[in-house]
């Protein structure tokens, strides 16, 4: 084996000791992403960006069947407009990123490329909406947006991400309430169904919720380190932005009214998400649904006849699934073991002269590792079964590790204190004051992430930091 190819083999540095220098290690020796020349900014590489493509074709897909259109706006929006919401441009001012010069010559007005398109979009529906027979405006777009960030972390905070975003007005508070929940709970659908990511659902704080919004509702999920990532988030604007932009039309008593307004968006973030609640100190463990690699057929002893057609008759047999035969010359199958390990497909199957002559394969499991001896009669009924027990037992470990990082504290002590042993999600009381948010956050670093819809007592319900009745039971965490 060259040098060469032995240093792709390296170990990952192992999670326990370095859990943010394993998370860079997998990323670039899956060749997820590389660092750009402009700082904060990434190169999504194809294994990365087919991920990505496998997560917004889900989505998408879901978005077009609850009667959503894709539509596209400018990446450029005038400060005039940015302007008009003073509360929205309050919360994204220190992140946004000015265009002063076109052409060498300077423009007459400051041009913002776009933090997030509420302004620019609510612009065009003041020009587009005139009477209530064309609401619901149901509009979705997939694009890019940047925030200038201070501190950048691949994938889960970069100074410009992809994301998708919806924008949807209606003619009541309730059809707009309705809109929100329901695209809350396509999120949640998809992120635990095909990234097997379990989720806690629930409203934001006054604090934490969307500059600008009536109501923020937020899916949390809880990495293999015990810190929380929000990872998708569904807001009702109330009138705030259609009032903001004198988006009026006529309603069905002839009057002239302001329709309501929702948002809501999720970014490639999901990719960090699977990161690091399902890999491990091998590389990454994809869920099989959201793999761009289901099977990896390896061949053993290439060179033998009858080894490599063989091969490719099991990937025709398996057709129906993303299955990808790894016939380079070269290297040794050790060497492609640990490749497609690392990379986290998650059914390898190896077969080789011995195999053949015993009508079998070795199916190789990435969650488990496990290894078993399958008749190639059986391989179709075979192969769909262990991709299901895959994905299911990735969903039901990540449910288990959140179950066993997950604590209760009655008292800011006691939750310093568990956060030390046992670092992850805490539920507590909290008596809904911005005062006892702000002291949690200063004594403990954690905030809080959501309040859960389903709702518990902690203790004698007495707020964690004033000690005052509490009724609301909300879940803790320090967060990326």
């Amino acid at each position: 084996m060259t040098k060469e190819k032995q240093q792709n083999i390296q170990a990952i540095t192992n999670m326990e000791e370095d859990f943010a220098r394993w998370y860079t290690d997998v990323i670039m020796k899956t060749e997820l992403a590389d660092y750009s020349p402009v700082k904060g900014f990434m190169v999504i590489r194809p294994y990365g960006f087919a991920i990505w493509e496998n997560i917004k074709n889900e989505y998408d897909k879901l978005f077009k069947q609850t009667g959503h259109e894709n539509m596209y706006f400018p990446l450029l929006i005038p400060e005039s407009l940015l302007v008009r919401e003073a509360e929205h441009v309050e919360g994204f001012a220190p992140e946004v990123a000015w265009v002063t010069h076109g052409g060498g010559a300077e423009l007459a007005e400051r041009l913002c490329i776009r933090p997030t398109s509420e302004t620019i979009i609510c612009s065009m529906y003041s020009k587009w909406l005139q009477t209530w027979r064309q609401l619901p405006f149901l509009y979705n777009q997939w694009c890019s947006v940047v925030r200038w960030e201070k501190t950048t972390r691949p994938f889960l905070r970069t100074s410009e991400f992809l994301w998708q975003e919806g924008h949807t007005l209606h003619e009541t508070e309730a059809e707009a309430q309705a809109e929100t929940m329901q695209m809350l709970n396509i999120y949640r659908s998809v992120a635990e169904e095909y990234m097997a990511i379990p989720m806690v659902v629930g409203q934001k704080s006054e604090k934490e919720k969307f500059a600008g919004a009536h109501a923020t509702y937020t899916m949390e999920a809880l990495m293999h380190d015990g810190q929380a990532l929000q990872s998708g988030t569904s807001h009702n604007l109330g009138q705030h932005f259609t009032k903001a932009f004198d988006i009026m039309y006529t309603d069905r008593d002839g009057k002239r009214s302001y329709p309501y307004h929702t948002s809501w968006g999720l970014s490639t973030r999901l990719i960090g998400a699977i990161i690091m609640v399902h890999g491990d100190n091998s590389g990454l463990v994809l869920p099989p649904k959201i793999a761009p690699i289901q099977i990896v057929i390896v061949p053993i002893a290439q060179h033998k006849e009858g080894v490599l057609d063989k091969a490719y008759e099991l990937k025709n047999i398996l057709k129906e699934y993303k299955v990808k035969v790894d016939d380079a010359d070269g290297y040794s199958p050790g060497w492609k073991f640990s490749q497609w390990e690392m990379k986290g497909v998650p059914l390898r199957i190896e077969i080789g002269p011995k195999d053949i002559e015993a009508d079998k394969c070795v199916f190789v499991r990435r969650d488990t590792k496990e290894k078993i001896d399958i008749s190639l009669d059986d391989i179709q009924s075979a192969v769909a079964k262990t991709l299901e027990d895959i994905q299911n037992n990735l969903y039901k470990r990540a449910l288990d590790m959140r179950e066993q990082k997950t604590s209760t504290a009655v008292n800011i002590e006691e939750m310093k204190a568990k956060l030390k042993e046992n670092p992850g999600f805490i539920k507590a009381m909290w008596c809904n004051d911005r005062h006892c948010e702000d002291t949690i956050k200063e004594q403990t670093g954690a905030s809080i992430r959501c309040i859960p819809f389903e709702q518990e007592i902690i203790g004698e319900g007495k707020c964690i930091c004033c000690g005052s009745p509490a009724d609301k039971m909300v879940y803790l965490a320090r967060a990326y």
